[in-house]
């Protein structure tokens, strides 16, 4: 059974309306969501042949979410979760981290990757090992390094764990590009990958993340003061509203201009949408022998034991 109902309509927390705004097509039964979410992730980790798993914590609602799932699924002892700031990152940020490795009781380690990030970008007009091509680098371009850094921290930490890294994304991010390849992007699996912006906030409310976390503007944390809703120059109510009718439903341009979605909205987020692809697919192998991965040897993952050849 799915957790959205054919024509967007479900039973919104009723909590929802005081927490955010929640657009009603994109409302969904919570208790279906997490049910199937939790049985996603512990079968995830036993085909695997895995009992523990990881995830880097934020202090955002998505990383959140999938804490308070995994913790769920395999109990919060079996649950690492790491925290990893930069120098210039919200204070916030940790604090809200925290705030949920307390509530679950889960393990926890905090990494500071800020002597990483400066080591190739270079601080205090000391060049880094980047050189002098990298000292005037972009924030945008300084961010992607910390979520790649981020991601490297994590798999190094997943073998001492021995637990498989969870991931964090949600559709709306996905969709758009909003992520960083081989960065946030990077996990063994994701749990809320079909879950917009809107109905992670949901199922947040639904299961318990603290209300704090729930409220504050979503950001990325980039630079001080970077929110992802000013950046992108739409609210996620709004987009998630956008790319629910424009994917899930396949509405046509006129169609969606007769909703009274803006010509130019729609026009930027099916760019933003198609450039970003590639982001979404594995990288394509080039076909050579009668059997090719990723292009006619395609299996599911083996199952612990399985004696298929």
């Amino acid at each position: 059974m799915s957790a959205a109902s054919g024509d967007g309509q479900g039973e919104p927390n009723q909590d929802a309306d005081r927490l955010f705004e929640l657009p009603p097509e994109l409302a969904i039964d919570t208790e279906i969501a997490r049910r199937v979410l939790v049985d996603f992730i512990r079968n995830q980790l036993r085909q695997a042949g895995f009992s523990r798993g990881l995830l880097g914590l934020s202090g955002g609602i998505d990383s959140a979410l999938v804490a308070f799932l995994t913790a769920q699924a395999i109990g919060p002892k079996n649950l690492l979760c790491v925290l990893m700031p930069y120098r210039t990152s919200s204070p916030e940020s940790v604090e809200h981290a925290r705030l949920v490795v307390e509530r679950l009781g889960c393990e926890s380690d905090l990494v500071d990757i800020s002597a990483m990030v400066d080591g190739y970008f270079g601080r205090d007009g000391n060049p880094g090992a980047g050189g002098e091509a990298v000292r005037e680098a972009a924030p945008l371009r300084r961010g992607n390094l910390m979520a790649r850094e981020r991601m490297c921290v994590l798999y190094d930490r997943s073998v001492a764990w021995g637990g498989l890294v969870v991931g964090t994304g949600n559709k709306t991010e996905s969709l758009i590009g909003y992520t960083t390849l081989f960065g946030d992007s990077a996990c063994a699996f994701n749990p809320i990958g079909d879950l917009y912006k809107s109905q992670v906030r949901q199922v947040a409310a639904a299961i318990g993340v603290p209300e704090p976390i729930i409220r504050k503007a979503p950001s990325a944390d980039l630079w001080p003061g970077q929110t992802d809703e000013v950046e992108a120059g739409f609210t996620y109510p709004e987009l998630d509203r956008l790319l629910f009718w424009m994917i899930d439903k396949r509405r046509t341009d006129d169609e969606l201009s007769a909703m009274g979605f803006p010509g130019p909205t729609v026009e930027r987020v099916k760019r933003l949408v198609a450039t970003s692809e590639f982001k979404r697919q594995v990288p394509p192998v080039a076909k050579l022998g009668p059997r090719t991965t990723g292009v006619d040897y395609l299996y599911p993952r083996r199952r612990p034991g399985s004696a298929r050849t």
